[in-house]
């Protein structure tokens, strides 16, 4: 049999030393394009440092408290309602995650960007604000479909146009995904912090207070709804049998009236009047009970109110955080470098491959 050379496709440690400076000879010869574009982009990132808004971060901390189940039940309700899983029972609506997404919920952000503040001496809500912080009104001057466009405080969403809708879309959009941040620091810790960024300072603090109120009296409301409904349907019911006794007790003097000095002998005459005094008697056992149930009833509803608690409000001046002038020198300069090298090495292994 012929003996057929194979060819060896590997390299060598020796030849990978020899292309390895090769290349750094070739990149050392060409060190003062890289040390230009090295200066480039430190300038570039010097500039953007000049033109990039600071970030102003407002935050605010508070507890909750749900009475309801009292002592040890309490506290693993309360645990629980924070994602801290100590055994035992803690159901509802509003458990673990839960109350935190209900922060960041679409229906909570825009019921808060329709909240009214006072900016500039004018009343206006936090959605026209944010617009006019990133100057969108200026870009929609010449749409005579956007120009008129408002979002007053308090308005009514049900009756938002299709363009409205898509407007508050974006800037929920915005505010959750760069804006709005909800979450414990500490697992260990039973606090929930909301912390909101924008580069305006006023609009982190105001949202930041309108969300925490927003969703606070939704919570409230919905953790204390079926105790509420039954106070309301037994107040009513309280007072229904109120007024019967009353027409009750009209009716019995208006039947005695009827029968003074009756002769004696005619009975009948007087059953109207102990027909009236048996309503009389039934309505105010009834009345009597309506009344002790609700009473229990307000009781009960003040016990399952949740207590949510505001540990710190954001005081200004706010925190700050901005891209420093020596950090946008030194990513700046060191990505056009790299740039630049990137780019020699791929220009000349295209050439090598073409000649």
């Amino acid at each position: 049999m012929d003996n057929i050379p194979v060819k060896n496709n590997e390299i060598s440690l020796k030849e990978l030393i020899k292309k390895g400076k090769e290349w750094n000879l070739y990149l050392i010869s060409k060190w003062k394009i890289i040390f230009l574009a090295g200066i480039i982009g430190a300038s570039l990132g010097l500039t953007y440092s000049f033109i990039k808004k600071p970030i102003y971060t407002a935050t605010l901390s508070f507890a909750l408290e749900d009475e309801k189940g009292g002592g040890l039940g309490g506290a693993l309700g309360l645990a629980s309602s924070f994602g801290l899983d100590l055994g035992g029972s803690g159901g509802g609506i509003f458990t673990g995650s839960n109350l935190t997404e209900l922060f960041k919920s679409r229906a909570m952000v825009e019921k808060t960007l329709l909240s009214p503040i006072t900016y500039n001496g004018k009343i206006i809500s936090l959605a026209e604000m944010y617009i006019q912080n990133n100057e969108w009104r200026e870009s929609w001057a010449k749409n005579p479909k956007l120009s008129k466009i408002e979002f007053l405080p308090n308005s009514n969403r049900k009756y938002f146009t299709r363009t409205q809708d898509s407007i508050l879309g974006k800037l929920y959009e915005g505010l959750s995904k760069n804006g709005l941040a909800v979450g414990q620091k500490d697992k260990k810790v039973a606090i929930i912090n909301i912390d909101v960024r924008s580069p305006n300072e006023l609009f982190s603090k105001y949202f930041c207070e309108a969300l925490a109120k927003e969703v606070s009296v939704f919570y409230i409301n919905t953790k204390s709804k079926k105790s509420r409904d039954n106070m309301l349907i037994l107040e009513r019911q309280t007072d229904s049998i109120r007024k019967e006794l009353n027409g009750a007790i009209t009716g019995v003097a208006v039947a005695n009236d009827n029968t003074f000095n009756l002769n004696p002998a005619l009975n009948v005459r007087r059953a109207p009047s102990a027909r009236r005094q048996v309503d009389v008697q039934a309505n105010t056992a009834i009345l009597t009970e309506l009344v002790k149930q609700a009473e229990l009833a307000k009781v009960t509803l003040r016990k399952e109110t949740p207590l949510i608690q505001v540990i710190d409000s954001p005081i200004l001046p706010l925190a700050k955080e901005r891209f420093g002038k020596a950090k946008g020198i030194i990513i700046g300069g060191f990505l056009g470098g790299f740039m630049m090298i990137f780019y020699l090495i791929f220009r000349r292994i295209l050439k090598n491959l073409v000649n």
